[in-house]
């Protein structure tokens, strides 16, 4: 196992061993059946539970729960009050991974956009985000991650950027928890960190992404400008590292990571700590050639 700089390593949304997951979801024309609701609800923060036991067995101290933990929570025909029939659960699954010393986050989609030039969007986007910071109130997770995309730029990555910001401001009880990260095709981490600083709130640095859209930067001077960020939060960077589906288009993510991808980003960050989410097909396979004993 790795053993230089301080790393905890994770994987998102469900483990195949066990197997568990936290993202099942139904269709929307059968969001009306409250039942098969609730059930979904509570098999997905069983498996929570189930897969946080197995991460720490494993030495594993990060995990991504899925989007769909609350199916369709923010969706204007969504009339199940999740917080009062699950509520408790949440509680107990948040104090479970505080014990064990894991950390979690939520990604929400791609669709998700504040910065929109479409009023809908935008409320949608919002709608969607304060259902992911309910789920971390619920947690009690001062360290939870919901990790963003900024979205299009709209022929002016300077007007959307101002736009994200507008928006973004009177956000008080999401950017408790929202954390920017790079893309592959517009967004770079330099201009990530300069929205996420006007915010007040922390930049992702994603290894894969910037390889792809790196802007004027190597990997060692994005993590310059975005490891900082994260200061003023008190906890610890957190990064995203993924490799290329070589039978894929660009942007894919592979089964697994490959080695010179990792050592890459381990000779970027150098000594300094961080956090690595690991977005591979493999889930918690992926992280085997990194060390962790997945038997």
């Amino acid at each position: 196992m790795y053993t230089g700089a301080v790393i905890r390593l994770g994987y998102p949304t469900q483990n195949l061993t066990i197997p568990a997951s936290t993202n099942r979801t139904l269709r929307l024309a059968s969001l009306a059946d409250v039942e098969r609701v609730r059930e979904l609800v509570r098999e997905n923060v069983a498996d929570l539970k189930i897969i946080l036991r197995w991460n720490a067995e494993h030495g594993v101290g990060l995990f991504r729960m899925g989007q769909n933990l609350i199916p369709f929570a923010s969706h204007p025909a969504f009339a199940y009050d999740w917080e009062a029939e699950h509520g408790e659960d949440l509680r107990e699954a948040g104090e479970l991974a505080r014990n064990l010393g894991i950390r979690l986050s939520m990604h929400p989609g791609q669709y998700i956009n504040p910065g929109s030039l479409k009023p809908e969007v935008v409320e949608r986007s919002l709608t969607e985000l304060r259902y992911v910071a309910r789920v971390f109130d619920f947690l009690g997770s001062p360290d939870g991650v919901a990790v963003l995309h900024m979205g299009g730029a709209y022929e002016d990555k300077q007007a959307s950027a101002a736009r994200f910001v507008e928006v973004m401001r009177s956000e008080a009880g999401t950017l408790r928890y929202l954390a920017l990260e790079n893309d592959e095709r517009v967004w770079t981490v330099a201009e990530v960190v300069r929205t996420a600083v006007a915010l007040g709130i922390p930049a992702i640095t994603d290894a894969f992404h910037h390889d792809l859209n790196p802007g004027s930067l190597t990997l060692n001077e994005a993590l310059d400008l975005s490891l900082p960020t994260w200061g003023h939060r008190s906890v610890r960077p957190k990064l995203h590292l993924s490799s290329q589906d070589p039978a894929k288009q660009a942007g894919a993510h592979a089964y697994s990571v490959e080695s010179r991808d990792w050592q890459a980003l381990l000779g970027a960050l150098g000594s300094r700590e961080a956090d690595v989410m690991v977005e591979a097909k493999g889930k918690e396979y992926a992280l085997a050639p990194m060390g962790v004993e997945i038997g």
